[in-house]
């Protein structure tokens, strides 16, 4: 079982997340009127869990919404939505922990998330920035060195494509950048896969010159443990991994080794979801076990949804609509929308004229709660980062 707290009470969406469920709609009928306060969804409960999780809640003033298929007994699974205030919930998690069932187990996630939208990600600090979470928005520059970037941004291929880099880092620092991400294979659809060996001959003497020239951390684009390695014994400091530790075995522990932050971006293969932000929240979980098992330390952790990554248009837009779901894991979240393709479709426009459409992602994802917002145009999100701080976060810098 896992939970995730709903950030959205939007009447459509909760009635549709009940139907997810297979509540009757007399019974969501009943429910929307609770809603008013926090509501919770629960993946993967037995029946009779379920039920046991519906009594606790309404012996303490609350309501839990579940299947209709519940009351006919079974060893289903089903999922749960839990209504209520947080006194209400912690007093359902006290009975839960007399349970069996697993629910003693879920009282604790439940209580532990409830503890987390009281606080803030604990800061991250690094030799040049202290990124303390929830001061303000941190703007990561893009600098692709490939010859097919889907964003028409990519640095030639050649003898002076570090020089190119370190320009446009320098650029990237002067237009008020506080990370710089340096990435050597293009991961735009269809595009063509390369070696560890040629994605370490572009990037890693762009990353020693770009740390020569500049003083801003500088993070890999990548997936390989051998090119990340790689590129922290050239002087990089972040891994940004596109499959979140899932896709090399050995990424864990060379995060680990060399004590470096890592973005933990979620990914798959096709757009199918049950639960579209359940899903994603599940895949985040793994990931995050997969680095604290390996001995990477909490503050270290990064989370991104994946914007653009095994996602429709329709379900890019609707991760970014609930962005602040993501809360619920209890790290900084890293959103990159820039360029892409759904801003395309939405406005149909070219990559180059894309600048608008990720302003407003821009604005609308620090509004749902991202910490860091990776980009290609940095001076323009730079200033769209300060605007939506002042009115998001009080930071006015006057």
């Amino acid at each position: 079982m896992h939970v995730r707290l709903l950030a959205c009470k939007d009447q459509q969406v909760l009635a549709r997340e009940m139907r997810e469920i297979k509540v009757s709609e007399r019974g969501i009928e009943l429910m929307l009127p609770k809603a008013d306060h926090l509501v919770m969804r629960v993946y993967g409960v037995r029946h009779t869990a379920a039920n046991i999780l519906k009594q606790s809640m309404l012996s303490n003033g609350g309501d839990a919404a579940v299947s209709y298929h519940c009351c006919l007994g079974g060893d289903d699974l089903t999922d749960v939505l839990l209504f209520g205030t947080v006194k209400q919930i912690r007093s359902a998690c006290a009975r839960l922990k007399e349970q069996a069932f697993g629910l003693a187990r879920l009282a604790e996630q439940i209580e532990s998330i409830l503890e987390q939208q009281t606080g803030l990600p604990q800061p991250l600090q690094t030799k040049t920035v202290d990124f303390i979470w929830g001061a303000r928005t941190y703007v990561m520059g893009i600098v692709n060195i490939t010859p097919d970037s889907f964003s028409k941004d990519g640095l030639a291929v050649s003898e002076d494509s570090a020089e190119a880099a370190v320009r446009q880092a320098m650029r990237f620092q002067a237009e008020g950048a506080d990370i710089i991400d340096v990435g050597g294979e293009s991961t735009r659809p269809g595009h063509t896969p390369v070696s560890a060996a040629v994605e370490k001959a572009r990037i890693l003497p762009a990353i020693r010159a770009i740390k020569n020239a500049i003083n801003l951390p500088v993070s890999v684009d990548t997936f390989k443990a051998e090119v990340a390695q790689a590129a922290l014994e050239a002087g990089a400091d972040w891994i940004n991994d596109i499959w979140a530790l899932q896709a090399d075995p050995d990424m864990a522990a060379v995060a680990a080794k060399y004590q470096a932050p890592v973005i933990l971006m979620h990914n798959q293969e096709g757009t199918t979801y049950q639960s579209l932000m359940g899903d994603i929240i599940a895949f985040l979980e793994k990931s995050i076990g997969i680095a604290e098992n390996a001995g990477v330390s909490k503050e270290h952790i990064i989370i991104d949804p994946g914007i653009g990554f095994g996602k429709t248009a329709t379900q890019n837009l609707e991760v970014l609509k609930y962005l602040a779901d993501l809360k619920t894991l209890g790290y900084p979240i890293l959103v990159g929308t820039s360029r892409k393709s759904m801003i395309g479709k939405v406005l149909q426009l070219p990559e180059e004229h894309r600048v608008e459409g990720t302003a407003a992602t821009v604005a609308l994802a620090i509004a749902n709660g991202a910490d860091i917002v990776r980009v290609h145009d940095v001076a323009q999100m730079t200033l769209v980062s300060r605007m939506a701080d002042a009115i998001v976060r009080n930071s006015t810098g006057f």
